[in-house]
């Protein structure tokens, strides 16, 4: 399988008016086509920055970030990305939100196969009958379940979610991980995930990457070989237990608090 996402020895700081503040050291990812990769570490440690180069809305101080074989040095139309707060247009309805990205890629598309488009995923996640309403009348679970649309209706490269689930009760938010699992079986896609939650991680990732505290750098890899898609019961399973304890360790690690290692 090639890898769609390359990130290849970036290093990166923040200008303050304090004096550079270093977020990200020589780290170098990759991601290969089809896959799930979820990413965590210590609050503060250079993950969003990760998203943002990746989408082309930041340039690395050095190295490179490559996407499809391409080194990616502007914004990229071809990125889907889903945030905690999935943010919607309330002056436009469900299905107005779901095809916004197709009209900005696709200008060219007919509106009738643009509809066609947003109304299958919004019917796959459940959302059949709510095409007409506005954002404000929908529960926060189902507006992230239009915005998992939105970020996927035009077929994106890479899907790149930035702690999309953080703000969810834990009922909806297990809920949209086996969404997540059906998305992928039925509209495959390559995908980056930001999360704290290490549940989270392990039940949805092939692969979770663990990044050390900042100037980040890739301190732990855990391949997730468990078929998708996943019962959520998994979570309950010894092997889970068990990757969710080293998991727990590594982030101690990288937080300065263990001095122990697997």
């Amino acid at each position: 399988m090639a890898d769609l996402v390359e990130i290849k020895g970036v290093t990166h700081a923040y200008r303050t008016k304090a004096g550079p503040l270093p977020v990200l050291n020589d780290l170098t990812i990759s991601i290969p086509e089809g896959e799930f990769c979820a990413v965590v570490g210590p609050s503060g440690c250079g993950k969003s920055t990760l998203t943002r180069l990746i989408a082309g809305l930041m340039k690395p101080d050095s190295g490179e970030v490559w996407l499809h074989g391409e080194r990616v040095k502007s914004p990229r139309k071809t990125v889907g990305m889903a945030f905690q707060n999935p943010v919607m247009l309330e002056w436009r309805t469900i299905l107005e939100n779901v095809m916004l990205p197709l009209e900005i890629v696709a200008p060219s598309m007919p509106r009738a196969r643009r509809e066609e488009r947003a109304r299958q995923l919004l019917a796959l996640v459940g959302l059949s009958g709510f095409e007409g309403k506005r954002p404000s009348q929908l529960s926060g679970g189902m507006r992230q379940r239009a915005s998992l649309c939105r970020a996927i209706v035009h077929k994106p490269e890479v899907l790149i979610m930035d702690e999309p689930f953080g703000a969810l009760d834990a009922f909806t938010r297990e809920d949209l991980w086996q969404l997540m699992h059906r998305l992928r079986a039925e509209e495959p896609f390559t995908a980056l995930l930001i999360t704290h939650d290490l549940r989270e991680s392990v039940y949805l990732a092939d692969e979770v990457i663990v990044l050390s505290d900042r100037p980040a750098r890739v301190q732990y890899r855990m391949r997730i070989d468990t078929p998708s898609p996943r019962p959520i019961e998994m979570l309950y399973e010894p092997d889970s237990v068990a990757r969710l304890a080293i998991l727990r360790e590594q982030i101690e690690i990288a937080q300065g608090r263990s001095g122990g290692a697997h």
